[in-house]
Parts: C-alpha cells; structure tokens; sequence
C-alpha cells in the first residue's frame, strides 16, 4: 500500500480559505478540483518533460513516435491520421516530423497506388527509441502515481474520464439543448 504524508493544507485549500475570508458569500468549490488538477498537471508535465528531453526528443516529436508505433507494423500513418490521433495537433506536424525525419527516426514514404498521399513511418532506429522511451515514461508515471493505491488509481481514472466528458458537455450551452 501506498505510504502517506501527513495532511497538511496545500496551496488550493488556502487559496480557498483566502477567499473565503474575501468573499464570504462566493461558492470556491470548482476550484477545489480543477485548481488542483491544474497544479497536479503541471508537476506531471515538469517531470514528463524532462524524463522525454533526456532522450532528444520533445514532447510533441515523443507524441509522433507514439502514435506510429500504436498503429501497429508497418508504423506508419500519414499527416492527417497523426493529427487525428489525439495528442497532436495539425498545425505543427509537419514540423516536428521533419525533426524526427532528420533525426534518422522515421522515413516520409508516397503511397504506391495514390502519389499524393504520403506516409511518416518508424525507422528501425525509431522503433527501437520509442520502445526504450515509452517504457521509461510508463515507469516515471508508476512512481508519480506512487503515493495512491490501485484502487485508488482506478477510481480517480473513473473520475476523470467523467470530468473530461463533464467539460466537453458544457460547452453546449443551456439554451442550445432546449432548442
């Protein structure tokens, strides 16, 4: 089981009390949970970076490798599926795979059938640099998770996964529904 700390007000609970004492009559609690999400995110995006940086890569040439070793042998997609995949966003793909083309670790290869179409696959070094890293990062995030238990792990997944969908749905406003 996991060991605890002794608790101990963190920086949101006195960001809370703060306001509190401010502006008695204001409901704080949203920030109970997405104040502190945001924090945790940014511990876990510290740590992610460097874990990733000490290997040559960034983050975002990480995500492109990730996703074409995701796809499955032959490790290759083209532009739009990368953008598509999630993690990356089309504005800077291009870019970041000819980083990684430079860098030996995929090739950019036109479709036999439609020229127009062009393929980033991982290159044996590729696969062998996302293999290495992926399994670094799956370990750095085991201690990051570290201080909770698996069932709590599982919960707070159960969690999030409903938060996410929670701040997808209301960009859909109140009068947009009724209509």
């Amino acid at each position: 089981m996991a060991q605890r700390r002794a608790k101990r007000p963190d920086a949101v609970a006195r960001i809370v009390e703060d306001w509190a004492r401010e502006r008695p009559g204001l409901d704080t609690s949203p920030l109970e949970v997405l104040a502190r999400l945001h924090r945790a995110y940014l511990q876990y995006q510290s740590r992610l970076t460097a874990q990733i940086e000490r290997h040559g890569l960034s983050v975002a040439g990480f995500d492109v490798l990730t996703a074409l070793r995701r796809a499955g042998a032959p490790y290759r997609l083209t532009a739009g599926q990368l953008a598509a995949s999630g993690l990356i966003s089309s504005a800077g793909v291009t870019l970041r795979l000819d980083r990684l083309e430079n860098d030996g670790l995929l090739v950019r290869e036109r479709d036999a059938v439609d020229r127009r179409v062009v393929y980033s696959r991982l290159t044996e070094a590729g696969l062998k640099k996302v293999d290495e890293v992926f399994a670094e990062h799956l370990e750095n995030e085991r201690r990051m998770l570290g201080g909770l238990s698996l069932t709590e792990r599982r919960q707070l997944a159960r969690l999030l996964s409903g938060l996410e969908l929670s701040i997808v749905e209301s960009d859909t406003a109140p009068e947009d529904a009724a209509g």
